[in-house]
């Protein structure tokens, strides 16, 4: 697997964009973008996530674990197909490091404290993915149109059809054009 650290912050949600932190998982070459312990700490921070301590290499493969437990389990939801019961049980492993949050004042507003550890906060990240594959929110998830991507994102206004209109929205709508243009022209 080739690396990138380009990271996306577009899916909606953070254990979205822990899935999206592999480019093309679903093609021949994916690219790994969690590519170390900085990187890990770049991600947490954009989702205010930064914990009492750096992550260290254990963190970033703990970090990818779950990315990898979560596949499974967010393509049955988008599938309709039965949730295996293997990644379901793994998931367990994530969501017994969650500590209580702990309200604080950030910027005038109550807000949570930030997680004391990477596994703390990998936890919240794993809560989140089971809230929402289980809650209200798993009607907003969807999958990319894109034959080539099959990215997930919530789209809580049921209109996207791309992870990214400026991604695999201008590639489709570009494929479309030029098959149009070959079947005029043959």
């Amino acid at each position: 697997m080739a690396a990138s650290p380009d990271l996306r912050f577009d899916t909606g949600a953070a254990w979205l964009d822990l899935l999206a932190t592999v480019g093309g998982a679903y093609g021949a070459e994916p690219v790994e973008r969690l590519t170390d312990p900085p990187v890990l700490q770049h991600w947490l921070d954009h989702h205010d996530l930064a914990a009492g301590r750096p992550p260290t290499d254990a963190d970033v493969a703990s970090a990818r674990a779950l990315r990898e437990t979560l596949r499974p389990l967010t393509l049955a939801v988008l599938d309709g197909a039965p949730v295996p019961t293997e990644p379901l049980q793994a998931l367990q492993h994530w969501l017994d490091a969650d500590v209580a949050l702990h309200a604080i004042e950030r910027d005038g507003r109550p807000a949570p404290a930030p997680p004391p550890t990477p596994a703390a906060a990998l936890a919240r990240v794993a809560r989140q993915a089971l809230e929402h594959l289980g809650g209200p929110h798993a009607e907003q998830l969807h999958a990319c149109a894109a034959d080539d991507c099959r990215m997930a994102f919530l789209d809580p206004g049921g209109r996207r059809r791309w992870c990214a209109p400026e991604r695999c929205g201008v590639r489709a709508r570009v494929r479309a054009h030029r098959a149009r243009s070959r079947a005029t022209r043959g």
